[in-house]
């Protein structure tokens, strides 16, 4: 398991339509580019899973299609 903070940099490594539908997260394949680069402004932690909004990208996304550099 990842351990993300604010301030991480974090690679997009691709999202399924059940993780983005998982907790309604935003979609990120339409708005990120696999291998991109995003740096984390902050995070929301829940029960099952953690959320991640990246700086510059509007939405909220799931932290299992993501990881920490």
């Amino acid at each position: 398991m990842e351990n993300f903070r604010a301030g991480n940099d974090v690679k997009f490594i691709g999202c399924s339509k059940e993780q983005i539908l998982w907790g309604n997260n935003t979609d990120p394949n339409d708005l990120l580019v696999p291998g991109g680069i995003c740096y984390v402004q902050q995070l929301i932690v829940k029960s099952s899973h953690t959320k991640l909004i990246l700086r510059g990208v509007e939405g909220k996304f799931n932290s299992v299609c993501f990881e920490r550099m």
